[in-house]
């Protein structure tokens, strides 16, 4: 699908489903496409005037891959862009077969082509007319060849369909010098012909094994600038050429292997299949009634994206590269760290509700490294893979050794070290973090002048509530004390006389001057004004809300940070608002149900109405996300609110309620679902049930929500 207005998914809808008003396949309601296009427009960002640089947008890609598959099958438009596409492109350069949607991976690029071997014949003109995705397919006409490429995929192999135009000479580009990354050319690769249809070879860290349907003719290679190109020439046939390639972070063997298991002998239909089915059993995890046309396509597709990352990095026999490099086997499937930072506070949860089993091994991956490590990873910014570990048992995942996860967790939270905490000792001397005394800070100031501060001592506080509550659980009542005497930092970082969490030099005093709307980079805050970090205690709304006079004074506060005029500053990571709240990035994501903690549930709803209703699906194409998806945070974020629960602690085995978007949700947690019901149309709620019984105030528990009963939310 390459259009989301109402028109064209009313058009890709009856192609796959008909004239009927119910799905045949919950895989129709999914586009690929969401979040691959930029925001450039001024009505669209918010931003107060007309952009200088290029927004960062959902830096998605629309290719194909399975849920938490190790293959990415994937179109290039702009190497070193995010995903390496972009929707608004008008060329592309080659296929890649691993993506996260972050500047990197991109492996084992290739393009069909026809016509001389020059250094300029190496991409193509398209059209998103010609173009088109869902779950586990791509296809795209490639004008300059006049190729139809077609490309799906098994877990860890890719299927590849190229139909060239009659008469034409079949010709495979593949680019081992190049990745999706910005900068020097890639120097550690290597190509060999196998035999007459098969080849192979290594990128980096990753390894194939192709065979092709086309006896190979020929093998040569071309040099432009530092890059280093392979150009295989195939016999002239009429039939389409088609390549399955097996991959493997092993050995080429374990790609041949790989191959062999799960893809070879299949038909290109059998295998899209396969992946059609395989994503259509995980989003039957969720079936929804009611809502609009735009709701549902908006809802699956963000569960698709929600589940898509990490991508799995063991072969079919569990073999593995450990963090030394050594091959092993240790019973699990291995998985690279997610993205803590941007995930750990819904998407992370919901795998572990719709996946628990990838979660697991997720978590057991975890561990692995930290043997290794000696600490437990992190990403990015903060300490987020104890609350993701915590959180999870908290939530009843087990089949992972949580002993050795604690203990890791504990030495993050005391012993500094670059891996782990930085600036520890500082924290837990005075119970904050003191800013450097930076010499005009901008929002490019760069992290080894400031520490972001502020941001630190409240994400630290947090974590420390966390790591507290799995202390609590296994027994440790004396880390149990100590830890959650240290979740109340994010108090020592409040000025009472601004109202808002700033920043302290070394002498205790705030700095000066002070502005609490400037986007500073890393500078106190991280990605962040002071709007966007004063609100953040998640594990204790109601001791937030006690550091203003009164509720009174703390709602007026919320209010005029969903009301204050962006300062019209253009930064990084800094795109779409409402009013000073930057939806387009993670610091403020649940900011909205604090006004249920002054009694004010229907404000927190308009404004998580506002969200969805307009900062998904924006943009000229309405394609466009609020701001980079980061492996599935922004469209998780969807998925939850859509249906009416949020993680606002995700380290607390509970979820927030509020009012869903759909008239009945069934969602299939473990093996007894569990069933939402809206009743009424308003968007105030007057009473929660659960099984019958009244819920007091707005949360349930993990551990009702497995009982499988149904929790009724009446609105008015």
């Amino acid at each position: 699908m390459n259009k989301t207005s109402f028109f064209s998914v009313a058009i890709f809808l009856a192609l796959f489903i008909g004239c009927s008003s119910t799905p045949k396949r919950l895989t129709d309601f999914v586009n690929p496409f969401l979040g691959t296009a930029t925001l450039w427009a001024e009505d669209s960002l918010d931003l107060g005037f007309v952009p200088t640089f290029r927004a960062w947008g959902g830096e998605v890609y629309p290719g194909a891959t399975l849920p938490f598959g190790m293959v990415q099958a994937t179109p290039v438009t702009l190497y070193g862009s995010g995903s390496g596409y972009q929707y608004e492109d008008t060329v592309i350069y080659a296929f890649f077969h691993t993506s996260m949607g972050h500047w990197n991976l991109g492996h084992v690029p290739i393009l069909p082509f026809t016509g001389e071997i020059t250094a300029d014949n190496y991409h193509s003109s398209y059209s998103n007319d010609n173009e088109s995705a869902r779950p586990g397919y791509y296809q795209v006409y490639l004008e300059r060849y006049g190729i139809n490429a077609e490309m799906t995929v098994s877990l860890r192999c890719a299927h590849h369909r190229f139909t060239f135009q009659k008469g034409d000479e079949k010709k495979l580009k593949i680019n081992l010098s190049r990745m999706n990354r910005r900068g020097r050319a890639i120097m550690n690769w290597s190509f060999n012909q196998v035999n007459e249809n098969t080849f192979s070879g290594a990128q980096e860290d990753i390894f194939f094994y192709a065979i092709t349907n086309h006896k190979i003719s020929s093998v040569d290679s071309l040099q432009a600038d530092r890059e280093r190109k392979k150009i295989i020439k195939f016999a002239d046939q009429n039939a389409p050429l088609e390549l399955q390639i097996g991959f493997s972070f092993v050995s080429v063997e374990k790609a041949k292997q790989n191959l062999e298991e799960e893809m070879l002998g299949k038909s290109f239909e059998k295998v899209f299949d396969d992946a059609d089915k395989r994503w259509e059993e995980l989003l039957q995890k969720v079936e929804i009634t009611g809502g609009t046309d735009r709701q549902r396509w908006l809802f699956y597709t963000s569960l698709y994206r929600s589940l898509l990352w990490p991508a799995m990095r063991s072969d079919g026999d569990g073999e593995f590269r450990d963090e030394r490099r050594n091959v092993v086997n240790k019973g699990f499937h291995y998985y690279p760290d997610p993205a803590y930072w941007d995930d750990y506070r819904n998407k992370l949860i919901l795998m572990g509700m719709l996946s628990p089993e990838v979660t697991v091994d997720v978590i057991n991956s975890i561990i692995d490294r930290s043997k290794i490590r000696r600490f437990m990873p992190t990403y990015f910014h903060g300490d987020f893979a104890p609350v993701f570990v915590a959180g999870s048992y908290l939530r009843g995942l087990r089949g992972f050794d949580v002993d050795s996860a604690y203990y890791f967790m504990l030495r993050n939270a005391t012993v500094e070290n670059r891996r782990a905490r930085l600036y520890l000792d500082e924290y837990n001397e005075k119970g904050w973090i003191a800013e450097n005394n930076v010499l005009n800070p901008t929002t490019r100031t760069e992290v080894d002048e400031a520490k972001a501060a502020v941001t630190k001592t409240l994400e630290y506080a947090y974590t420390d509530y966390g790591v507290a509550l799995l202390a609590k659980e296994l027994g440790d009542m004396e880390n149990y004390t100590m830890l959650m005497q240290r979740s109340g930092n994010f108090r020592n970082v409040f000025d009472p006389k601004t109202g808002f969490m700033r920043g302290r030099l070394e002498n205790g005093e705030w700095w000066e001057p002070f502005d609490p709307g400037y986007p500073y980079y890393v500078f106190m805050y991280r990605e962040a004004s002071a709007w966007h970090s004063t609100f953040f205690a998640p594990h204790d709304p109601h001791g937030l809300v006690a550091l203003w006079p009164s509720k009174e004074t703390f709602e007026q506060k919320l209010d005029e940070l969903y009301s204050s005029p962006w300062g019209g500053y253009e930064a990084h990571n800094f795109t779409t608002f409402i009013g000073q709240h930057c939806v387009g990035n993670q610091p403020g994501q649940g900011y909205a149900f604090m006004y249920y903690f002054v009694d004010k549930q229907e404000k927190a709803q308009t404004i998580l109405d506002s969200i969805m209703n307009h900062k998904y699906g924006m943009g000229k194409y309405g394609l466009a996300l609020a701001g980079m998806d980061d492996s599935g945070g922004l469209s998780a974020w969807y998925a939850l609110n859509a249906m009416g629960l949020y993680t606002f602690s995700p380290a607390d085995p509970e979820y927030i309620i509020s009012v869903p978007l759909f008239d009945k949700v069934v969602f299939h947690l473990g093996e007894t679902p569990f069933t939402i019901r809206r009743e009424g149309s308003g968007r105030k709620i007057r009473s929660i049930t659960y099984d019958g019984q009244k819920i007091n105030g707005y949360f349930i528990s993990h551990d009702d929500l497995k009982r499988g009963k149904e929790l009724v939310i009446t609105t008015e």
